[in-house]
């Protein structure tokens, strides 16, 4: 348990440091954009990078922050349960989130293969689509892996420390 909770925590780590170099370049195409504006030279085709980064930024982060329950979560139902009941209902809850997130990361995977295969480009740079939804499609594994891991630990919650 605690080796792949340490692969999970990994794999998100460097997925965020990923989409955090992403964000630093959408605000460095950002400033240049508005600062060639201002000399009448835009940069051709900020607006689909915009697009496409924020997409990679968002679902590289989205594992990280399940990670660090950065995420808001309406638990006042749940807090009137016995322990042992709230952790059956956060394993059902974690479980059922990691079944729809596979299926994501499948479907977009499948997605992704589709337009590598059509060769789709983007209408202004030309740039081809498919790296970014196979971004997307691993943003959406390592958040299901999250949610497994939530889950085995609530199967097998930690023990407590003797006093």
């Amino acid at each position: 348990m605690l080796i792949l909770d340490r692969i999970n925590h990994t794999i998100n780590l460097f997925l965020m440091v990923l989409a955090g170099l992403f964000l630093a370049a959408m605000i460095a195409l950002t400033c240049a954009n508005v600062f060639l504006r201002a000399v009448w030279i835009p940069i051709s085709g900020t607006f689909e990078l915009m697009g496409y980064f924020g997409a990679v930024i968002t679902a590289f982060a989205m594992g990280y922050t399940q990670m660090k329950k950065g995420y808001i979560a309406v638990d006042i139902v749940v807090l009137g349960f016995s322990k042992k009941v709230q952790n059956i209902l956060n394993a059902v809850n974690a479980m059922l989130c990691t079944a729809f997130f596979v299926l994501l990361t499948w479907q977009i995977s499948k997605y992704a293969a589709n337009l590598h295969n059509t060769g789709e480009v983007t209408e202004t740079l030309q740039i081809i689509y498919y790296p970014f939804a196979y971004a997307v499609s691993v943003g959406c594994g390592a958040l299901a892996l999250v949610f497994f891991v939530d889950f085995l630990k609530n199967l097998i919650p930690a023990k407590e420390p003797d006093k």
